[in-house]
């Protein structure tokens, strides 16, 4: 019995110090909390709120909310509201899944240990590969949007279009994205562009 605990214990020290454990662990809890707890989501571009509150092992040497704890926050939250909205569940009835290609963040105010806060993401629209999403981390301790983060999630195996049109069982006209966001998408096919000259790939398409 006692060499069963000290294994279990080995394993799960092995676990969190080799992996990203509570990564590994939050996603599909976020999943199976949206798929099997909360109410479907029907409009597609509702916004949905995530609780979050920031925690000792979130914090950088200036003692605030790292920047790549927003990123993560962002992630699980963005996973729990794929699920909630049914995109998730009409990717694996099509066979197709989704990749995060592109994201940037614009930091307003520090998160501070132990505050409360809200991810607030919403899908801004899709185009012929890709949806666009946005999360704004809200301070429940004044409403002040602290940081503002955006998302390009790359379909592969089939197309948003079809991904919409299996959930509403029409046809969808995707909606007008915002005017900073076309400036963001004009700024990564720039990039891609340059990148591909520079590795003489001009021809190829990234992912």
């Amino acid at each position: 019995m006692l060499g069963l605990l000290v294994a279990s214990l080995g394993l799960a020290l092995a676990f969190f110090a080799l992996l990203d454990g509570w990564y590994l662990v939050r996603v599909p809890c976020a999943v199976l909390r949206a798929r099997l707890l909360q109410p479907r989501v029907r409009d597609l571009l509702a916004e949905q709120r995530y609780a979050g509150r920031v925690l000792p092992s979130d914090l950088d040497l200036l003692l605030h909310m790292n920047n790549a704890r927003y990123l993560r926050e962002a992630d699980v939250a963005r996973a729990a509201h794929l699920t909630r909205c049914g995109v998730l569940g009409a990717l694996r009835d099509l066979s197709a899944h989704t990749v995060l290609a592109a994201s940037c963040a614009r930091y307003r105010r520090s998160l501070r240990l132990f505050e409360a806060f809200e991810v607030r993401t919403r899908l801004l629209g899709w185009d012929d590969r890709a949806f666009y999403l946005e999360a704004r981390f809200v301070s429940l301790r004044d409403g002040f949007v602290c940081a503002l983060l955006r998302f390009r999630q790359h379909v592969l195996g089939t197309s948003p279009d079809r991904v919409v049109q299996h959930l509403c069982k029409r046809r969808v006209e995707p909606p007008e994205l915002p005017e900073d966001l076309k400036h963001w998408i004009a700024y990564n096919e720039t990039s891609s562009q340059l990148l591909r000259a520079e590795s003489g790939l001009s021809d190829k398409k990234d992912e």
